[in-house]
């Protein structure tokens, strides 16, 4: 009886002490982005920051390419097409990605000035690996949204 006591009184222990679990909802499947700041003036740099740790260790979506893209949301005029911010290749075994952009006066006159004063999203769009049936591999895309506004010319 002590012995079943000891174990079992050892084993809520080791239970307690564990760290806590990977929480990976299936909205992070792709990962999670934030820009910082999100307002921008022509001039202004801001942060974009891709946390992949969901993604690889929970889904398994090791990213090989991430693409971040400004686009419109949706319902909009139809005339403004993304704009690619940066393209890159994650070292393997990365699970953060993070650089600065500057909103410059050509990237805020794209097309002619509608990008100021308005809403707009930083696409992150994830290219990962995957095994097909056969086990070759093939590349699938997923992505996830950040909301920015940019705003007129800074005086």
């Amino acid at each position: 009886m002590k012995f079943f006591a000891a174990a079992a009184i050892s084993s809520l222990v080791a239970l307690a002490s564990a760290a806590p679990a990977l929480q990976c909802y299936e909205a992070l499947r792709f990962g999670v982005i934030s820009v910082s700041p999100t307002t921008l003036a022509a001039g202004d740099t801001a942060t974009i920051t891709a946390d992949f740790t969901c993604a690889v260790e929970y889904y398994n979506h090791v990213p090989k390419y991430t693409d971040y893209l400004l686009e419109v949301p949706q319902n909009n005029n139809g005339y403004e097409a993304p704009y690619l911010l940066a393209h890159r290749e994650p070292a393997p075994g990365t699970l953060t990605d993070q650089f600065t952009v500057q909103a410059s006066d050509s990237l805020c006159a794209i097309p002619h000035a509608y990008y100021w004063n308005a809403s707009y999203d930083i696409f992150l769009q994830m290219t990962y690996p995957q095994n097909g049936t056969d086990g070759s591999t093939y590349y699938t895309v997923g992505g996830v949204y950040a909301p920015v506004t940019i705003t007129t010319v800074n005086a």
